[in-house]
């Protein structure tokens, strides 16, 4: 009994897992832009491979694969976002910046009652280890 509710609850994950890698695969095609794509596979791609990793983990039982596996999903939990953020930071450094007037904080005329407002400047941050970039 309990053989077949391991299975199921291994099937479900594996399932699931393959869901976000499918729609962290649709995001890289249908995003606009290099940002957005980013956050879509660096997201999906870190929660895919847990589930897939714990699905199989639940298939192995208690061995030694048990613990590689769990090694390799410690390993892919630190590295994966730590990688993505890695990309963005290059990419902000190189030609690939972000548009003035296109984060969170800009505002449409017709959203605040039809005045016309300047969009917010996006702030600048000094980076200690990139300060001769500007």
């Amino acid at each position: 009994m309990t053989d077949l509710v391991v299975s199921g609850l291994s099937a479900v994950l594996l399932a699931l897992g393959c869901l976000f890698m499918v729609s962290g695969a649709v995001g890289l095609l249908r995003f606009p832009d290099f940002y957005t794509r980013m956050h879509a596979a660096g997201v999906t791609d870190t929660l895919a491979t847990f589930l897939i990793i714990c699905a199989l983990m639940l298939q192995a039982g208690w061995s030694l694969a048990l613990f590689k596996l769990g090694l390799i999903l410690l390993f892919i939990f630190f590295t994966s976002p730590a990688a993505s953020h890695a990309l963005a930071k290059a990419a902000q450094h190189s030609t690939l910046r972000l548009e003035p007037g296109s984060g969170p904080r800009a505002v449409p005329a017709e959203a605040v009652g039809g005045q016309e407002t300047q969009p917010a400047e996006p702030a600048l941050e000094a980076d200690a280890a990139n300060g001769d970039r500007a």
